[in-house]
């Protein structure tokens, strides 16, 4: 069985992707007004030549239609002033005549496997179809020219499954089929390469072979194919890092989208060491060395952007584990008001953050955006007339506005090392990467006491907290007194998708059994949220925004810095000087329709 259209091509004319056809569609769907439909039609001779052009330049003629012609125009659409008629739209729009589901394909959810095994490479390029998924001996295909029932015919035959078609933008089809079966490709030939004789001895003994190689050349086409596939891969779908992951039979690859891990490709074992050593390579790491952590970094393009990549490997029981974290510049170095400050705690952050001297803080666990915020401000304070100068391990993007040093232990380049020079060097603005022990954090506070602006980290939980972490470290209280200007904490929660977001109500007894405390008297409350869509894969989320709370250090919380300062003194104290919480913070993001209810609870805790 075959389930395509419920529209028999006789009832839509011999070309179904006419310009009249199409315009009628888009027309009585609301997305082309009366007027944009006569222009375009009274240009539909000169149209349609360039739709056969193509076709005469094309080897499968039926590859090139009108909506190929129309899409780039990117017309407005009649029913959104904001929004271009693009691909999307009119297959989306097409699919909807015709009686037959419309799905934007999430490349995330593709079985590698199933794309690249149930059809042939060339037979899904000429006809434009990908095998989507496999489901109760049924198989979904999407397609962009539905009435090709021959096609769906010969799938079903060679498959021996029920044939299930959707309808998909032809851009996407393409693109996936060239990605997905290039991708297979490069693998499948990088293990047929590195396959030899193996004697298979079971679990009772071990076999081993004499001089053999055990990892493919890193130079190797397929390799090289197969790595730059996921670095592209990656960039495509927003990811902050890559993981390569050995297991015992397989090696995964998954990508960190929105804070959240996805399994994108499950690899042969044998290909693993080679793919390993390919990224070695490119970041300049020992090769032959598989007994040690080592960190390097990669510099490459995106869209015309250059783009750092910080290496990380690390021994795991099955092998090598290999994470990328993508340093992309459009993220680290961004416009403070485009961080999600609100506008209190702003004015507060570049009051304090334009100091002549004095040492900032900027607190908060790996992965809550620090580096972002840090970079963001020193690109904020950078003028010809300010000297800037870093101190960090390693270096997360370079920027040539400022001076740049990396942390090199094995030369005894150390925070507290190079701390002790760099004020020779004339800086106005110093930035250490992290605070890690008493002689750094000595030191940062004599650069601030000598008339320098300090911007560093700290791993705490909240901003007062930061004040007891010095304490620990061993500084004492005085030179905190002296020294500290103020303080920064933050986290990252996930935004809601605009383009599936809804109202809901909700009771404000139910938030706050949650310990959500609304800052309202009503008893239901109208929150947001993401149905999920195609955009987001269904998350709801689409994005990440920070929440802060930002801690001015005052007259009267430097009284209650003590060798033995209490931290709820320090919390209170705090509020009353008007400092706004993480979770406050977080909840003004959910009165404002940004993010989740789920989110606030995930991301921050109730301060007692």
């Amino acid at each position: 069985m075959i389930n395509a259209a419920r529209s028999d091509p006789e009832t839509v004319g011999p070309d179904p992707f006419s310009a009249h056809n199409v315009c009628q569609i888009l027309f009585e769907q609301g997305l082309l007004s009366a007027g944009q439909v006569d222009e375009i039609l009274k240009k539909k001779d000169v149209l349609e030549k360039r739709v056969a052009a193509r076709r005469a330049g094309s080897h499968n003629g039926c590859a090139v239609n009108f909506v190929d012609i129309l899409a780039p125009l990117n017309l407005k659409r009649a029913d959104d002033r904001f929004s271009g008629l693009d691909e999307d739209a009119i297959y989306c729009s097409l699919a909807q005549a015709w009686g037959l589901p419309f799905k934007k394909i999430d490349p995330l959810k593709l079985d590698l496997n199933v794309v690249t095994t149930t059809i042939p490479r060339s037979f899904a390029r000429k006809h434009l179809v990908l095998p989507i998924v496999v489901e109760d001996h049924c198989l979904t295909v999407a397609v962009c020219n539905p009435f090709n029932r021959e096609v769906l015919e010969d799938i079903q035959r060679a498959s021996r499954l029920e044939v299930k078609a959707v309808m998909s933008p032809k851009g996407d089809i393409i693109k996936l089929i060239d990605e997905f079966f290039g991708f297979k490709c490069s693998i499948a030939a990088a293990e047929n390469q590195f396959s030899g004789s193996t004697v298979d001895l079971g679990n009772l003994e071990q076999y081993v072979r004499l001089k053999s190689l055990d990892e493919l050349p890193v130079s190797d086409q397929h390799v090289v194919r197969a790595v730059n596939h996921l670095f592209i891969y990656a960039f495509e779908q927003r990811a902050s890092d890559i993981h390569i992951e050995p297991k015992r039979d397989t090696s995964l690859v998954r990508l960190r989208i929105d804070g959240v891990l996805h399994t994108v490709y499950t690899l042969p074992k044998k290909v693993h060491s080679a793919i390993v050593s390919r990224i070695k390579n490119l970041s300049r790491l020992d090769m032959s060395e598989k007994r040690r952590p080592q960190d390097g970094r990669i510099k490459t393009d995106k869209d015309g952007v250059e783009v750092e990549i910080r290496v990380s490997t690390v021994p795991v029981a099955f092998g090598e584990k290999v994470v990328m974290r993508i340093m992309d510049p459009d993220v680290l170095f961004q416009d403070l008001a485009n961080l999600g400050f609100s506008s209190t705690d702003l004015i507060r952050y570049n009051r304090f953050a334009t100091l002549p001297h004095g040492i900032l803080l900027v607190c908060g666990p790996t992965g809550s955006g620090k580096s972002t915020t840090l970079y963001s401000t020193l690109r904020n304070l950078a003028t010809p007339e300010i000297n800037i100068t870093t101190v960090e391990d390693p270096i997360e993007m370079i920027h040539e506005e400022f001076n740049q040093i990396a942390v090199q232990p094995a030369v005894d380049v150390t925070f507290s090392t190079i701390l002790r020079n760099i004020l020779r060097q004339d800086p106005d603005v110093i930035m250490i990467g992290e605070l890690r022990d008493l002689e750094t954090a000595e030191n940062a506070v004599q650069a601030a006491l000598t008339g320098h602006l300090v911007l560093s980290t700290l791993h705490t939980n909240d901003a007062p907290s930061s004040i007891i972490r010095l304490l620990d470290l061993g500084v004492p209280s005085f030179l905190i007194q002296a020294s500290l200007v103020g303080i920064l904490s933050q986290r990252l929660v996930r935004k809601i998708c605009r383009n599936c977001v809804e109202p809901f109500e909700m009771e404000a007894a139910e938030l706050s059994a949650m310990g959500i405390d609304m800052p309202t008297d009503s008893a239901k409350l109208t929150l947001h949220r993401g149905r999920g869509c195609q955009k987001c894969r269904g998350t709801g989320y689409y994005g990440r925004t920070a929440i802060f709370e930002v801690l001015p250090y005052s007259e009267e919380m430097k009284k209650l810095t003590t060798s033995n300062t209490d931290l709820a003194a320090l919390r209170q104290a705090a509020c009353r000087e008007g400092m706004v919480t993480l979770r406050e913070n977080a909840v003004r993001k959910l009165l404002a329709g940004e993010t989740t209810y789920r989110e606030v609870l995930r991301v921050t805790r109730k301060q007692h």
